[in-house]
């Protein structure tokens, strides 16, 4: 870490990866003010190598603790290792009681966030509950109480680096695009009742394949399985990247696609954030809360008596806020 005469804010970054690409509108925000602040986070190792691809950030400090854990003795550590950095505001978005614990033990002089559970006297700026879009939360704690938010909120924007995505392929040993890409994102970490059914990934794919599109799968580890089968089922017409790559890799991989075909899910909002032009299929979550970043994103659902029900696995059995979105309905909407 480098002195600076600038002012420095450190943020708590949140766990899940579409949470972290909205935060970076606040980032944005945060820039803005004068004089212009550097910024740090604080992140989980799993997610933290988001923040290269985002130019507001200057350092990350990794939080090697599972998800879930409190494992105090790291982040006293870790809080005692901050204090020498002279941090004016620490802007904690988590609403956990964990999560405000590092900047407490900081000693960061202004902790600003929502009051969570049980967080009295660990944050000294505290703002009223807010229940809009998860961007506007965020966007909330970087302007001072009581102001009005920027209009526009800025969306997120991640930069890629296509030299290394073009590294990546030959790596993988997959060649490089001459045709169109679409990207198909199955997977959704929340639960079964955010994913649209592999048999209608897998109807996309085969149709783009016979338009002559390349088709590549993207996701973690734990979408293996889901991908596999969409590759089995549409008979190989798609690349499959899923568990292949690392956060960074997948960004730069996915802005050379010329399409993306998702569920609401981390991979979502990167495809948002990199300007893409996105089919969003949403089931069992809102719009309304945590759309996708984009004016080029088309959102397709069903509104039934029973959606949104927000739960990880449809309670009724039948999933039909996603099997009635059909292959044909988002073939529409791709190649047209």
């Amino acid at each position: 870490m480098t002195d600076t005469n600038s002012p420095q804010v450190i943020v708590i970054a949140p766990a899940w990866v579409g949470d972290f690409i909205m935060a970076q509108s606040l980032f944005q925000i945060i820039k803005r003010r004068v004089p212009t602040p550097e910024i740090d986070l604080i992140a989980p190792l799993w997610t933290a190598s988001l923040a290269t691809r985002m130019p507001e950030i200057r350092t990350t400090w990794n939080l090697a603790i599972p998800h879930g854990a409190v494992e105090l003795g790291a982040r006293l550590r870790l809080g005692r290792k901050l204090r020498s950095i002279n941090y004016e505001q620490a802007i904690i978005l988590p609403n956990s009681f964990k999560a405000a614990l590092v900047p407490y033990i900081a000693g960061i002089v202004r902790r600003s966030g929502y009051l969570g559970e049980l967080r009295w006297g660990l944050l000294n700026d505290i703002r009223a509950q807010f229940t809009g879009r998860t961007v506007e939360r965020f966007v909330t704690l970087g302007v001072e109480p009581g102001m009005a938010l920027p209009t526009p909120i800025p969306n997120p924007r991640l930069v890629p680096d296509r030299g290394h995505a073009h590294a990546t392929l030959i790596r993988l040993g997959v060649t490089p695009p001459d045709s169109p890409v679409v990207a198909l994102c199955p997977g959704a970490e929340y639960g079964p009742a955010k994913r649209w059914p592999v048999e209608h990934f897998a109807q996309v794919a085969r149709q783009a394949a016979e338009r002559g599109w390349d088709v590549w799968i993207f996701g973690s580890t734990h979408d293996a399985v889901l991908s596999e089968e969409i590759q089995r089922l549409s008979h190989n017409a798609a690349v499959n990247l899923a568990g292949r790559t690392t956060l960074p890799e997948a960004i730069d991989l996915l802005s050379l696609a010329e399409a993306v075909v998702t569920n609401d899910s981390g991979l979502m909002h990167i495809a948002a954030a990199l300007d893409l032009r996105i089919v969003a299929l949403f089931g069992s979550s809102d719009p309304r809360h945590t759309p996708p970043l984009s004016v080029r994103a088309q959102i397709l659902r069903r509104d039934l008596p029973c959606s949104p029900c927000f739960r990880r696995n449809c309670p009724y059995g039948h999933l039909r806020c996603l099997w009635e979105i059909t292959p044909a309905e988002v073939c529409a909407v791709l190649f047209n």
